[in-house]
């Protein structure tokens, strides 16, 4: 059997479709919105229209009937243009929606689903605390049961889509009791915007990622009904790790998505720019930085689009999500790295995409699982290592 990547007839049209939506309207306005570390909620709204927000869910609740490689293709198309846009669409389905798809009552898909698939609302998935990073089974955040309610205290940080002014829920987790063997039982529990007790924080200064939203959350004494448990008591952790090897998935497509960007945007300027009485890009040594560019975008693709190959068939992915969250996060360090040199004092400058694609690109060694921890997935997966 000869492998085959090309995209069906449909996949392809909505790869034109959101290709189109990023040039024709992300590309003329996220700079003045990244600029001023704003959320571009009308475009945002935008997306919802399109239905992008809908993409991996049935047309039950919402949603626009695909599957969650269409989700991946949507991705590396907007972050061709801007990472900002495409981490919001990353962070709203896969953190926000998806959770209560995957393990939530029919009552909260009902509830929740449409308004999150259709863009109406946005939602967000605080799981990460100061002290914690990866290292989230040391969750400190806690929420008893008293009189049919949890009672939930704590702190969240780096929390994506958390403040918007679409933002309508937030999925905790939290301490909920002590298992068997001694340690935490953790479980996870929709918290809505605006309920008493919990306080979204001012936007974080970033480096880059400047036109999405991320906060710290605090919570005292926050009160939700004892029905907001999303799936079991006692595995919200474990399902963080299900819904963490998808997102890798697609944090990968993302960082396709730049790599590709920085070819694009460098092949543009080779073109136009003269130096020495001809364009740059008739010289040996720029030519071969944006055709090693071009490969590792290339290769980055085939990572993801097997891993996400692997998920839809309903086999083990755990490893090839690890292996092209990591590949292409560190190849869209480098193509950003090259995309700047190539645009040499240009490249320094804000208004410049490949500006933009430089602060961006480091976040994607670190979000969804660092590079180091996929390099320990991919070693556990192989029978080495601690």
């Amino acid at each position: 059997m000869v492998l085959d990547y090309r995209l069906d007839t449909e996949t392809e049209a909505l790869r034109t479709m959101v290709r189109e939506f990023a040039n024709e309207v992300v590309r003329p306005q996220i700079g003045a919105f990244y600029e001023a570390d704003e959320f571009p909620t009308a475009i945002v709204r935008q997306m919802g229209e399109l239905g992008l927000f809908g993409l991996p869910f049935p047309e039950e609740y919402g949603g626009s009937g695909g599957d969650y490689f269409t989700l991946c293709v949507a991705l590396e198309e907007l972050a061709r243009v801007d990472s900002s846009i495409a981490i919001t669409l990353e962070a709203g389905v896969s953190l926000g929606a998806m959770p209560i798809f995957r393990f939530g009552t029919e009552e909260q898909k009902k509830e929740w689903l449409p308004r999150l698939c259709a863009g109406e609302a946005l939602g967000a998935f605080g799981l990460t605390e100061a002290g914690g990073g990866s290292d989230a089974g040391s969750t400190r955040t806690t929420a008893k049961l008293e009189d049919g309610h949890w009672v939930i205290n704590g702190s969240k940080a780096f929390i994506t889509n958390s403040g918007t002014d679409l933002t309508e829920l937030v999925t905790v987790t939290a301490v909920t009791g002590t298992k068997p063997d001694g340690g935490k039982e953790i479980s996870a529990i929709i918290v809505p915007s605006g309920t008493p007790g919990f306080v979204v924080g001012q936007r974080y200064s970033k480096v880059g990622w400047n036109a999405s939203d991320t906060r710290e959350l605090s919570f005292t004494d926050v009160r939700v009904p004892e029905e907001n448990l999303v799936g079991e008591r006692g595995r919200g952790y474990a399902q963080f790790l299900s819904i963490l090897d998808e997102g890798r998935i697609a944090i990968a497509a993302l960082a396709v998505g730049l790599c590709q960007g920085c070819v694009d945007e460098s092949v543009k300027y080779a073109a136009e720019r003269e130096a020495f009485g001809q364009a740059i890009g008739r010289n040996q040594a720029v030519a071969f930085m944006i055709a090693d560019m071009e490969v590792r975008a290339s290769t980055a693709r085939l990572a993801y689009y097997r891993a996400a190959e692997k998920m839809l068939r309903g086999e083990p992915f755990k490893r090839e999500a690890a292996i092209a969250k990591l590949y292409s996060s560190e190849m869209a360090m480098e193509n950003a790295r090259y995309a700047t040199q190539v645009h040499g004092g240009y490249g320094f400058m804000n208004e410049f995409p490949v500006g933009r694609f430089y602060r961006d690109a480091k976040i994607l060694e670190i979000g969804e699982g660092t590079s180091e921890v996929q390099r320990m997935l991919i070693a556990r997966s192989l029978g080495v290592g601690a």
